[in-house]
């Protein structure tokens, strides 16, 4: 990929707020803490729409391996069929896609996920179903304003870092993408765009 992209681009894909919602209430149980203890405070959950092939325990399903491609739909997937139309959109290989749900209270620390760059030939797509305007998401110190429905690459290899000072949960459906032309010319458009972020 030529020059370097902005560390979030807000991609011309969206989906439509109120299906999205619709599946997430569907589901909306039985949520996984989140692995890495260190890099938050509260209530940071976890569920798993894709996960690594032939993982059973709860803990691996949500875990995103890098060291594997192998991946596959997970039975939640089989209940949201609106989630399942929105993953169908993006034209690229899919790794682990997971609802994260950060709660009232809740912080996320500072922290860096080395692998996760389209420099690096992994894009992290965050799709915002639920949120509230005293979320605050800082990447590189900035503020990140996301909208229910918005489709938003975030260069998460770089400092970021997650406040949710509201009274409700904010929960994003998160995708790991692997970089292809497609996607690639997808970032590249949203880059060129005269109100790119």
């Amino acid at each position: 990929m030529a020059p370097a992209l902005p560390d979030r681009l807000k991609l011309a894909l969206a989906f439509d707020p109120d299906r999205l919602a619709a599946d997430l209430a569907h589901i909306d149980r039985d949520w996984i803490a989140h692995l890495v203890r260190q890099n938050y405070e509260g209530d940071w959950s976890v569920l798993p729409l894709r996960h690594k092939a032939g993982a059973t325990h709860p803990v691996m399903m949500i875990y995103a391996d890098p060291t594997t491609d192998d991946y596959v739909d997970g039975a939640l997937l089989e209940k949201t069929p609106y989630f399942r139309a929105v993953l169908a959109a993006f034209r690229c290989p899919l790794t682990a896609v997971r609802l994260m749900r950060l709660a009232p209270g809740s912080v996320i620390k500072p922290h860096r996920d080395h692998d996760l760059a389209v420099e690096l030939g992994t894009a992290r797509i965050h799709i915002p179903i639920t949120t509230n305007p005293d979320v605050s998401f800082l990447l590189n110190a900035r503020p990140v304003t996301m909208q229910p429905g918005e489709v938003w690459y975030l260069r998460l290899s770089d400092p970021h870092a997650v406040v949710n000072r509201g009274s409700a949960s904010r929960v994003h459906l998160v995708i790991d993408a692997t970089v292809n032309d497609w996607l690639a010319d997808q970032l590249a458009a949203a880059a060129a765009a005269p109100a790119a972020c």
